[in-house]
């Protein structure tokens, strides 16, 4: 049955909403918070309210005491308080930890700001893209036969031309998979054979899940600096990147596509459960929705990011604790949209670009998919912004601008054609056919996982023989390159713009998410999803 629009969030509806998510075990832990904690129970046991209980106790004064903070409050709630954090609220929820210092509480006591542990960049940022708009080597190839259908060239399309018809098949076959239901540890074995896996490829898989899980901070999260506890630098290729709810959300990625949650017993519960913990910890509810961004000027990259693990993990498990704050991050994501052009960069409300576009349209899918609420104009507005940036009337896709030039534009492309596909288009659509068969001529990347893992995911959904080619080079390309090295065992790293910056973190969380395309995801255009309705 369709959920109901949630209404706007605040920190009593957080507060009263958002159910307990045990925190990660602790020694000599500090007694529980009181389970209906709120704001307003932040403030100082002693101090001014103290004092004043001592020297006032008159009617009149209570009266005017309680109309004064009232008003307070008021006053509070109508401000922008996106740098007022929500540790409180979202600690009061799940419950006290040890590795996360208590809040600090500012006067007069109901002004509370984020706490900050000692070690952290008051100025979190994302991965870099900025290497997505420089000159490639090799020059592009044109397919002139593309099938089915071709592609009307006498008259080249401006953008927010729609794509010209395809006289090809008479049934269609629109996006109707794409969803969770292969998500399932016990059937993962099957369904990565019959879809390309190998038994080294999900051995390969389980490495890199006890890589990630040997590298999770003592406070739940991860770290792209490797320099730092539990790592120490014994793990070279350290990342430059400071996001913290970036490099989260991509570790958490990899556990949600193998079908572990932190409500699925065994080895990884507990990682997946502390994980979310501390996503909660660095979220920040604001009048625009939950801010996740972690501080910096490229913060939109790790709200996309968390918001799809979130999101993710609420719609594989319908954990209810976890419902607000996946919506919070979706308001959020809706809030920031450029609405000029229809995309997303670094901060809200500025002209997007494709990268940062392809995060949030994924969270924007994965929370469709959960149930929550999406508004459609949002959607509507994607395909304006992929319009903006589309050249070869659709079969390829720039960075900010549509201008061809003599490079591939590999990575933006994959990302451009993947957001196609969850947009509507079909898979006879000849641009998207045409866009499939420049990825499979320019095959996988050596150096490049960011266009590795687009480029994966629009082929296996398109799937046919240029799948099968990709996926055995790429497959096979990963298992071989994997670290077997003492502490590196089960990781990756391959040196590029994107590769140095989010370091061997993010370097594994991609390949981990590339060896998981049989099951993370089920095949948007797929038959058997046809035939459902999906």
């Amino acid at each position: 049955m369709p959920e109901s629009p949630l209404p706007p969030i605040s920190s009593n509806a957080v507060s009263r909403r958002v159910r307990e998510l045990p925190s990660p075990p602790r020694a000599a832990a500090p007694p529980p918070l009181p389970p209906q904690l709120t704001i307003t129970d932040a403030g100082d046991s002693g101090g001014w309210w103290a004092n004043q209980g001592r020297m006032e106790s008159s009617a009149w004064l209570v009266s005017f005491v309680v109309h004064a903070v009232v008003l307070f409050i008021f006053g509070i709630i109508t401000l922008d308080v996106r740098s007022g954090g929500t540790a409180v609220r979202f600690l009061a929820s799940v419950g006290a930890d040890a590795d996360v210092p208590a809040p600090r509480v500012e006067q007069p006591p109901l002004l509370i700001k984020p706490s900050v542990r000692e070690g952290d960049s008051p100025k979190d940022t994302p991965l870099d893209t900025a290497s997505l708009d420089k000159p490639l080597d090799k020059p592009t190839v044109v397919f002139s036969n593309t099938k089915p259908g071709k592609i009307d060239t006498g008259s080249p399309t401006k953008a927010g031309t729609a794509v010209p018809s395809v006289k090809a098949a008479k049934a269609s076959q629109a996006p109707t998979g794409g969803g969770w239901e292969g998500r399932d540890p016990a059937a993962r074995a099957g369904l990565a054979g019959r879809g390309g896996g190998t038994r080294q490829s999900e051995d390969a898989v389980e490495r890199g899940l006890r890589w990630l899980v040997a590298h999770q901070s003592d406070d739940g999260g991860w770290r792209f600096d490797l320099n730092r506890l539990p790592c120490n630098g014994m793990c070279r290729n350290s990342g430059t990147e400071s996001s913290t709810t970036a490099a989260t959300g991509l570790a958490l990625l990899p556990f949600l596509g193998a079908g572990y949650t932190h409500q699925v017993e065994g080895e990884y519960q507990e990682t997946v459960r502390r994980g979310l913990y501390y996503l909660s910890t660095r979220a920040m509810v604001t009048m625009h929705g939950v801010d996740l961004r972690g501080g910096g000027d490229k913060g939109m990259y790790g709200q996309g990011i968390a918001t799809l693990a979130l999101c993710e993990a609420y719609g594989m498990t319908h954990d209810e604790s976890l419902k607000e704050l996946a919506q919070g991050a979706v308001r959020f994501i809706v809030y920031a949209q450029d609405l000029r052009t229809g995309g997303w960069r670094y901060t809200p409300g500025t002209p997007g670009d494709t990268t940062v576009t392809g995060w949030q349209l994924m969270a924007l899918k994965s929370a469709q998919m959960a149930r929550l609420d999406v508004p459609s104009p949002t959607l509507g507005l994607v395909t304006k912004f992929l319009d903006s940036v589309q050249f070869e009337h659709g079969a390829r896709y720039g960075y900010l601008l549509p201008i061809p030039r003599a490079e591939k534009q590999e990575a933006t492309t994959a990302v451009g054609l993947l957001c196609r596909m969850y947009t509507g288009w079909h898979r006879d659509n000849p641009a998207l056919y045409q866009g499939a068969a420049f990825l499979h001529k320019w095959g996988p990347s050596d150096t490049n996982m960011y266009y590795d893992y687009y480029a994966t995911q629009v082929l296996h959904h398109f799937g046919g023989p240029e799948w099968q080619e990709w996926n055995r080079r790429m497959r096979d390309y990963l298992v071989a390159h994997q670290s077997r090295n003492s502490h590196e065992s089960g990781s990756w790293h391959f040196p590029d713009g994107y590769g140095d910056a989010g370091g061997r973190l993010y370097n594994t969380a991609m390949a981990l998410m590339i060896l998981e395309v049989y099951y993370r995801h089920m095949p948007l255009y797929g038959q058997e999803a046809v035939n459902r309705g999906i």
